[in-house]
């Protein structure tokens, strides 16, 4: 009674102000309205309005961004959408006589409609959704008689909805509320809007009980209450909107039985009462109209068996059971609806296995199995369905392997095979899902090693295989290794970063460790022996090298044993140095200052396929031509690399050098020469030299140099 005093007020306020308002926007012409709108607004940031020029020559249905006119040249539309406009809007816009369409949504606008707009007679649909506008939803907007569509989703409109809002809406065909702060029941009055095709009310805090009167219009297609605090049981009286396409019930706290009959309505196509507290079982006799897409009842209580008679909704695309009681076993007819794309069953008490006819539905694109008491494999069929993005199929007693074929769904994203009894190893056909996001592997038997496929999987954001048997080295993947530890724990036989188990002792594919005390020891002894047969290695080579030498003494030799070769502050090179002239230093530090040019590039001379050569130059005024060889693995030995410099050492031409001896070490190989100072011509002739050109004709790799060498020797074959 007191609200209805208040709207009276309220209303005569409105007789009184409205002919001020008339008188004030009347001298106003149409460009001057809307530059007027334009100055409310405080930003722009795309510039939307830059084209509303006030220039003279600027004709506003011509010039104007997002304005169109009529034929007499009276603005009709005024469309700015998603434009990001900042500020209020202006009440001059009742002065636009001709206003059909007000479309504003995707802004940024404030404050609340002004109360001018009930003088917008005109006014065919008004589209004010998403925004910021606040207050209360204006009573007055029940007085535009004209009104087809009325839009304020997605804004701060706080209180009930007004009666007032559907009393004289015969026109109006959509309304639309949904995501704002609105409270209070669904007025009973919107059964007056004959012509009402469709409303949304979800997202808000309404209360109360599903209104009885939606289906009085006739052609009422679209019902959503999603996410309200509506409760109480639906009415029968549902069943019988014959036009319903869209039904969302979904997120409130409705009871009783669910309405299965709604599904055989020939224009139904989504129907979703998830999240609520239904009961009750799905009757064995439910039908499905032929458009019939969407069927969802999760998250709710109900019970009993999936009838095969499900498979009655031959176009259906999305089937959610998930959150339920449900029992049984998954009926293998559902393998005939090859429309499916999402199958949500988990969370129920469904026994069994997986049906192999799954395989057969080529285009689905989740299949959620998740926490049921499914036992049995995981078919390999599955891995015809190409085009999965999810498989979720944890928590259950699966067994056997991991299908190899799973690298078929190249699309997949998520993969999620935790908690079941899966055994084997694990697939490197994994590595082929590039695109997988989420892969979860944990809590199994499964055996073996990691396979570094898996570093192929950049784009994972979640990674477990903790709680298995796995064994072996963990990969260094840094897009695995990024989870830590615990993606790896509880696998005995796993070793190496990120875990604290390092690997000591590797024998096949299996790596064993002590802990403790233990580990300690066995790296200390570790250690021990290599030091000691390092030491002992290197008395060895000293004694044989010590007898070679006094051998080579009836040839006039000179061999220097572990000559240092190198800058002092370098890395320590032990080596032979061979002479076989005594015309050439024998002191340890002229070598050492010789061949420091070995390390200036200054000095080198000239270059070939095996090796650089360089001009090295003694205090004392001589000069020597060192070849630094490029063996690329080729010498197996020292003796064999002595026995090949021995035979060159024999060999005379007139165009080839004399050899003066050589180093050899491990790591560095030397070939030492007299240096002819005619330049290129004299290296030419020193550089096509290899220390194995004596068996030119029979080494694996001489043909590549016999014309290099036949053309320094004179085109005459060595033999």
């Amino acid at each position: 009674m007191r609200k209805g005093r208040i709207r009276r007020f309220f209303r005569i306020l409105l007789l009184i102000f409205l002919p001020l308002l008339r008188s004030t926007v009347s001298s106003a012409s149409e460009r001057e309205i809307l530059l007027e709108f334009k100055g409310n607004v405080s930003s722009d940031p795309f510039n939307s309005l830059k084209s509303w020029d006030p220039a003279p020559d600027r004709d506003p249905c011509r010039d104007f961004n997002g304005i169109f006119c009529d034929s007499n040249g009276n603005v009709q539309k005024i469309i700015l959408k998603n434009t990001s406009l900042v500020g209020v809007l202006s009440p001059s816009l009742s002065g636009l006589k001709s206003l059909w369409i007000l479309s504003l949504f995707g802004n940024r606008f404030t404050g609340n409609i002004p109360m001018a707009f009930a003088e917008i007679g005109t006014l065919r649909k008004l589209n004010l959704s998403t925004n910021a506008l606040s207050g209360q939803i204006p009573e007055f907007l029940g007085d535009l008689r004209n009104l087809r569509l009325l839009d304020l989703s997605k804004n701060s409109f706080a209180g009930e909805i007004p009666s007032s809002l559907f009393e004289n809406c015969f026109r109006t065909k959509y309304v639309s509320l949904s995501r704002n702060n609105l409270s209070g029941p669904i007025p009973s009055s919107f059964a007056n809007c004959s012509r009402l095709v469709g409303f949304d009310f979800s997202f808000n805090n309404l209360t109360g009980s599903f209104p009885a009167e939606s289906c009085i219009p006739p052609s009422m297609a679209y019902i959503s209450v999603r996410s309200n605090s509506l409760a109480g049981n639906l009415p029968e009286l549902v069943s019988t909107c014959q036009s319903l396409e869209f039904l969302d019930l979904a997120s409130n706290a409705f009871t009783g039985s669910l309405p299965f009959d709604l599904l055989q309505l020939k224009n139904l196509s989504f129907f979703n009462a998830s999240s609520n507290q239904f009961r009750g079982e799905i009757p064995d006799t439910v039908k499905c109209g032929y458009r019939v897409e969407t069927f969802d009842i999760s998250g709710n209580d109900i019970h009993g068996e999936i009838s095969p008679i499900i498979t009655n909704c031959r176009n259906i695309r999305v089937l959610d059971f998930k959150f339920n009681q449900l029992n049984g076993s998954i009926p293998v007819e559902i393998g005939n609806l090859k429309s499916l794309s999402i199958v949500r069953l988990g969370n129920n008490v469904i026994e069994g296995t997986i049906p192999e006819e799954i395989g057969s539905i080529e285009f689905l694109v989740i299949l959620d199995l998740q926490n049921l008491r499914l036992s049995g494999e995981i078919p390999a069929s599955l891995g015809n369905c190409r085009f999965l993005l999810e498989l979720d199929l944890s928590g259950n007693n699966l067994e056997g392997e991991i299908p190899q074929n799973l690298y078929n769904m190249t699309y997949l994203k998520v993969l999620d095979l935790h908690h079941n009894q899966l055994n084997g190893s694990i697939p490197t056909s994994l590595g082929e899902l590039v695109m997988i996001q989420f892969l979860d592997l944990s809590e199994n038997l499964l055996s073996g090693s990691i396979p570094s496929s898996l570093g192929n999987l950049t784009q994972l954001t979640h990674f477990n295989l903790s709680f298995n048997n796995l064994s072996g080295v963990i990969p260094e993947l840094p897009n695995i290794q990024q989870f830590g530890l615990t993606a790896f724990s509880h696998n005995p036989g796993l070793c190496g970063a990120p875990l604290d188990t390092p690997c000591l002792a590797t024998s096949g594919n299996r790596t064993t460790s002590k802990p403790g005390r233990a580990r300690l020891l066995s790296v200390s002894a570790i250690i021990a022996i290599v030091a000691a047969a390092t030491i002992l290695a290197g008395v060895c080579v000293i004694t044989i090298i010590n007898i070679k030498a006094r051998k080579r003494k009836e040839k006039e030799e000179l061999v220097l044993v572990s000559t240092p070769i190198g800058s002092s502050d370098s890395n320590l090179i032990i080596g032979k140095l061979v002479l076989f002239t005594k015309s050439l230093p024998s002191k340890y530090e002229d070598w050492e200052t010789g061949t420091k040019a070995l390390l200036d590039k200054d000095c080198m001379i000239g270059g070939g396929s095996i090796g650089t050569v360089y001009r090295t130059n003694f205090e004392c005024g001589i000069s020597i031509a060192v070849k630094k060889l490029e063996t690329l693995g080729r010498i197996r030995n020292q003796d064999e690399f002595e026995q090949e410099i021995g035979r060159l050492g024999n060999l005379r031409h007139p165009n080839l050098l004399a050899y003066q001896g050589y180093y050899w070490s491990s790591t560095l190989q030397l070939i030492i020469s007299e240096f002819v100072p005619n330049g290129e011509e004299s290296i030419r002739r020193y550089i096509v030299i290899r220390f194995w050109v004596v068996d030119l004709a029979t080494k694996p790799w001489s043909r590549e140099f016999r014309t290099e060498v036949l053309a320094c020797l004179g085109a005459q074959v060595i033999k």
